[in-house]
């Protein structure tokens, strides 16, 4: 069982670390820490992989589509699976799953016979993984905390960890690349997901009432999706979420370009770049982790999006190693804070019994539609250069924040209620 809030404080964990005093939570937390830093290893160690192999851009945009379409085509329906099964069975296997792709990976590196047309499929294999298990992951935050007041400030911890991670990853593997290879990131993420693993055999976990059953998936997914479709609060959150995805969040598979040919570095340089926007998202985390409430997090949510986009303007614009790597961390700061309050305020106003689908939801229009802005962005960025095409996608984020910002007297995110939906109990 989870430990209580009061033994939490009796421990002497402090107010911004709180959710730290459940121990299963904790466990996932440090577990993670390793994992995430050889995943983004693994991320930054991909994308040069694939320019080195192939010099396009084009080919980046085709990478990190079939890594992210599995999550617009199976995570409905995943959603539904981390409502209906064990939650905590589901990222045992999908961890299992991923540490095979990467070491799988690094054999073939190793070995000197990998192509292009070997990382596609991994890629795609990977994509598929993530699908069922992002989900999972989402709702199991409620399964190992079990106080909804410390909901929040976990969901905080989390984007901490994984931006603490995605800042140490990224410019490790840049170092690792330039002397060793590709090979040794690869390496080091199959084997960080030992202690993911051994994390999660480690928690004891309450019994979990499943989601009552309709009898069929896909009548489960249509419920999700009417539930989300007649909540306004939802929609507009979701909507906003997606198109960050499109339009800003592609900046990562054109990193290589900027690395290369617009500033003129190494793959040291592009591992610096790539975790630039950790420092400032890292930030971001512990200033939401501070927070005692969620009161204010839907303005929080239109402020971000505008930064990041003025951050992504700023960064297409320079050609200065050091204030591009500020603008970057200026981007990351707003993209986690939108990202992290819109997931924070999703959790707080949903229905338990639809909360696997709902984070399923999330997460498709966090990466589900992200494959189509890689794409998009990878034919731009060779018809118009990587800088111009950046810049379009920032002034897009910045131009949805401002509307959003004017719609939120309408969408009273804070004060809704989605069970006041006209969606009928599923039945028993």
């Amino acid at each position: 069982m989870s430990t209580p809030p009061a033994a939490a404080q009796r421990r002497g964990w402090p107010f911004i670390v709180r959710a730290l005093g459940h121990r299963n939570f904790r466990l996932f937390f440090f577990g993670q820490i390793i994992s995430l830093t050889g995943t983004w290893m693994q991320h930054v160690a991909m994308g040069w992989l694939v320019y080195r192999l192939t010099g396009s851009p084009l080919m980046l945009g085709i990478v990190g589509f079939c890594t992210q379409i599995p999550s617009l085509v199976l995570t409905p329906a995943a959603g539904v699976v981390a409502d209906r099964f064990n939650r905590h069975r589901i990222l045992l296997l999908t961890q299992a799953l991923a540490m095979a792709q990467a070491l799988t990976l690094a054999g073939l590196v190793y070995a000197g016979v990998v192509t292009v047309w070997h990382v596609i499929p991994l890629a795609l294999l990977l994509g598929c993984i993530n699908a069922f298990d992002l989900p999972a992951r989402q709702s199991f935050f409620v399964d190992m905390i079990g106080d909804r007041e410390d909901l929040a400030n976990a969901i905080a911890l989390n984007s901490s960890m994984v931006n603490g991670s995605r800042l140490v990853g990224p410019s490790l593997a840049g170092l690792l690349i330039a002397r060793w290879g590709e090979q040794v990131c690869f390496l080091i993420n199959g084997v960080s997901y030992i202690a993911v693993i051994g994390a999660l055999l480690a928690m004891r976990l309450a019994a979990r009432q499943p989601a009552a059953q309709d009898g069929s998936f896909l009548g489960g997914v249509r419920d999700g999706l009417l539930y989300a479709g007649r909540s306004a609060p939802i929609r507009a959150l979701l909507l906003l979420v997606a198109l960050t995805s499109l339009m800003g969040m592609p900046y990562t598979v054109l990193l290589p370009v900027f690395a290369s040919k617009v500033l003129g570095g190494e793959a040291s340089l592009f591992g610096f770049l790539a975790a630039a926007p950790g420092v400032g998202a890292l930030c971001g985390a512990i200033w939401l982790a501070a927070r005692r409430g969620v009161r204010g997090l839907d303005k929080a949510v239109a402020l971000a999006a505008i930064l990041f986009g003025a951050g992504l303007i700023a960064f297409s614009l320079s050609r200065v190693t050091w204030l591009s790597l500020l603008f970057l961390g200026v981007a990351g700061f707003g993209l986690i804070l939108q990202l992290a309050s819109s997931n924070t305020i999703l959790q707080t106003i949903v229905e338990d019994r639809m909360r696997g689908r709902v984070m399923s939801l999330y997460i498709m229009a966090l990466i589900g539609v992200a494959p189509f802005g890689s794409l998009v962005a990878g034919a731009l960025a060779d018809l118009i250069g990587a800088p111009a095409t950046l810049a379009l996608g920032g002034t897009c984020c910045l131009g949805a924040g401002l509307l959003f910002g004017r719609r939120l007297p309408h969408l009273r995110l804070l004060d809704s209620q989605p069970a006041a939906c006209d969606l009928p109990e599923m039945p028993t």
